[in-house]
């Protein structure tokens, strides 16, 4: 199982905006059937840590090409990742194996 993290430095002020469009695009991908439910959560500048960041993450059981053949990308989870975009510096996605019983080392 693998947690995926998609990561948004977005321009001063926009953290909350981008935070609420992101919410919105992952639960459309959820509720078409192509993502697990999605968390976001964002620092506007109200507390400690990186300002202007807004973070997207959900599990999955594998990673899949988003070029897999018969995937169909909702239009309005398009249209809003184009909203997105004119309020972001840079993205990056993160992907991190998550620790389950099945693998975990005895010693």
């Amino acid at each position: 199982m693998y947690v995926i993290r998609r990561v948004y430095e977005v321009n001063p002020g926009m953290a909350k905006k981008v935070a609420t469009m992101v919410q919105r695009q992952g639960d459309i991908y959820h509720n078409a059937g192509q993502r697990s439910e999605v968390r976001v959560y964002f620092n506007g500048g109200t507390l400690p840590g990186e300002t202007d960041r807004v973070y997207m993450e959900w599990t999955d059981k594998v990673i899949d090409s988003p070029y897999r053949e018969g995937l169909t990308l909702p239009k309005e989870a398009l249209e809003i990742g184009a909203e997105v975009r004119k309020n972001v510096v840079n993205q990056y996605i993160e992907f991190f194996e998550m620790m389950t019983p099945a693998i975990m080392q005895e010693n």
